[in-house]
Order: structure tokens, then sequence, then C-alpha cells
């Protein structure tokens, strides 16, 4: 899969619809043995040969970190992304054989916090079960805050109010019902870390709002589920490779490097981890950007680029790979 991170052969042995968009999948080993322990907000790489297309798709690991006998993830269907989500619903049966990473947590609970202060949106509720399984266990102080477009769409809600109480607190677009960021966060005791994981716009006026209530940054985490953009063919040359490639428009650039048999490392596949960073020998024509690893100097630079997620218009693009 890639230099630094294992494979592990699974079996799917469970798939249930949890609502219109989404299914949640159970994978155990196919022979009875216990996978590798994790901790909450981990993530795996899940693995799909689509005929000549191999897909890989990060997904978090939402099954309890005390039991590793299986590990369950959800994936929300996106009829317009590149088709990893389609081929999850649409092409997996339970029985299939399926490779996965070794679990990555880039996204973990800082065990020192005092109080931990959970809040969700959409899809991204998902590494926050896990956490919240084995914040439970320890004893541990948290809330979660968890924001959806509708009932209907509040995956999981049910589940975690019945278990978790009014530690739990629900918020409803179609009801225009929103979290109150500056009065959650201005109201926390000393020793509090926040954590979010949602679309993009939470994230960031979650963390403006934590900046301006006076949050240190080492309490702040979050983690984005950016998933690679379509975009316009175009052509790279890796020069230690030796060879041309051709991305295609449902394809990322880490992808078609992989499937030119050049190893390239990743974890998250993101761009958040950084592990995928590689340099630009040289460049006739644009560079998008779609990470969140790089910084303003460096993508002006033009210097670096994301594969994972970033994407090149022009006539020219040559990677030291």
């Amino acid at each position: 899969m890639s230099a630094g991170v294992k494979k592990l052969d699974v079996a799917v042995t469970e798939i249930t619809e949890i609502n219109s968009l989404v299914k949640r999948f159970r994978f155990e080993s196919p022979n009875g043995h216990a996978l590798p322990t994790f901790s909450g907000g981990s993530h795996v790489v899940v693995e799909m040969h689509d005929g000549d297309i191999v897909r890989r798709n990060p997904y978090s690991l939402m099954s309890s970190p005390l039991e590793t006998a299986s590990y369950t993830i959800s994936v929300r269907r996106d009829d317009e992304g590149r088709g990893g989500s389609l081929f999850m619903h649409n092409r997996v049966k339970v029985g299939d054989r399926m490779t996965i990473s070794t679990p990555v947590n880039l996204f973990g609970l800082d065990l020192r916090a005092r109080k931990h202060l959970l809040l969700a949106g959409g899809i991204g509720i998902t590494p926050f079960i896990a956490q919240m399984a084995q914040l439970q266990a320890s004893g541990a102080a948290f809330e979660l805050h968890y924001s959806s477009r509708s009932a209907a769409l509040s995956s999981y809600a049910d589940v975690l109010q019945a278990t978790y109480g009014d530690r739990v607190s629900l918020y409803r677009d179609d009801q225009d019902q929103m979290i109150d960021l500056k009065g959650l966060l201005s109201g926390q005791p000393l020793g509090t870390h926040v954590y979010v994981c949602g679309p993009e716009g939470m994230i960031n006026a979650v963390r403006q709002a934590a900046e301006q209530a006076g949050w240190s940054d080492h309490a702040v985490h979050f983690e984005h589920f950016l998933a690679p953009p379509t975009g316009k063919p175009f052509q790279v040359h890796l020069e230690r490779s030796g060879i041309t490639i051709e991305v295609s428009a449902q394809q990322s650039l880490l992808e078609a490097i992989e499937a030119a048999g050049v190893d390239a490392p990743f974890l998250c596949r993101g761009g958040a981890c950084g592990q995928c960073e590689t340099a630009i020998v040289s460049c006739d024509g644009t560079l998008e950007h779609n990470d969140h690893w790089l910084s303003d100097e460096e993508r002006a630079a033009g210097s670096k680029i994301m594969p994972c997620v970033s994407r090149f218009d022009g006539s020219t693009l040559t990677l030291d790979r």
C-alpha cells in the first residue's frame, strides 16, 4: 500500500443502512483473530479494486477501541465524487474480502485535558463515536455537540443520546438550530480541549471562535475529511522514476503515481498530514493546491505539491519522484 503503512486482509461481515446517505460496514479478520489495537480518532485506508482502477479512501474507525474483534466504519455516499463511496455502497457485499491499512491516528485525544469538548458536523460524527467510548471507559469528562441537516440524516444521534444522555446536544439545520460557539467556548473550565470534525466551514468557524475567545492553539484539535476533487486530466513527468504518467479526471495525482507502480508515502490521503509532500522540479502552468498542509508562502513559491488532493492545469509538470 505504501512505505510505512501495513495491509490487513479483512472480511466484510455486516453492512447496515443507517439512512438514505450512510451505510455502516463491519470488518473482521478471516481467521477470527483480533485486529490491531487503536485509539479513538484513528482511521484506516480502504482499498477498492474497481476494474483497472484501485481506489484508496480513508475512513474513521467508529467502533470502540476497547473491542478489536472487528472494526466498523461509516461511508457517506457522494454521487458527485470520484466513485469510492459509490463503490462501497453499490458493489461491496457481506462475505467480500478487502484490504485495509492498519489504523493511523492523526486526530487523537489529548489525555492531559481535564475536559473534552467534541463538536461534530454531518459524517464528522464518526471519529467521536470511538473517542466517546474511550472517554467513557476512562471516566473522563466530555460533552458532544452534533450538528446535521435534519433528524433523518443525523446518523447515530438516537444511540448516542440513549448512551450518553445529556452529554449529547443535537442541532438540526432544517430547524434553524445552530451551535452557539461563542457561548460554548467562553463557558468551559480551565484545561478543556476542543475537537472539531465536519465541513471545512464549521472547522474554520470553531478555530476562529476559539482564537477570539483566547484559547491556546494546543487545546484546539481538528480533522478535515477532504476528498480529492475531480478536475481536468493532466500529464506529469516523474524525474527519478523516468516516466511520464497521465492523471485522469476522476483520479488523484497520488493514485496515478501508485497506478504507475511508483511507491509514494501517505497516511491521511486528505491533504492534512504532509506525508505525501513532493518537491516540484519544474512547472509550466497552474498548481491547484487543495491541501491543508502547505503554508501560503510554500504555495506561492510553487516548489511543493500534495499529490493526494492537489491537481495541475498547464503544459508541463515535473516532480521529484
